[in-house]
């Protein structure tokens, strides 16, 4: 389990560090919102390892509320963008 866990850890903190170099460095408004999305979908996963390796549903919520806010931020700036090229 501390192999996992450690492969675990490894894998989200690389994922975490190019998402944070996409968000720094994306041209678009939209490179930079999925690249948010992407990071607190990371977080999300190493609230759920965390959670596995210590046995208890604590972080259950924050783990929705992350989801959640990723989803409606993704969504409403694509709604935003999209109505501000056609106009």
């Amino acid at each position: 389990m501390i192999i996992v866990l450690w492969i675990c850890g490894i894998t989200l903190s690389i994922a975490a560090c190019l998402a944070i170099v996409r968000l720094a460095m994306g041209p678009s408004i939209l490179e930079r919102v999925i690249a948010t999305d992407v990071l607190l979908l990371i977080i999300s996963a190493a609230l759920c390892v965390e959670m596995t390796v210590n046995r208890h549903t604590n972080n259950l919520v924050f783990v929705l509320l992350a989801c959640l806010v990723g989803f409606v931020g993704s969504v409403t700036v694509s709604r935003f963008v999209t109505d501000r090229r056609n106009a």
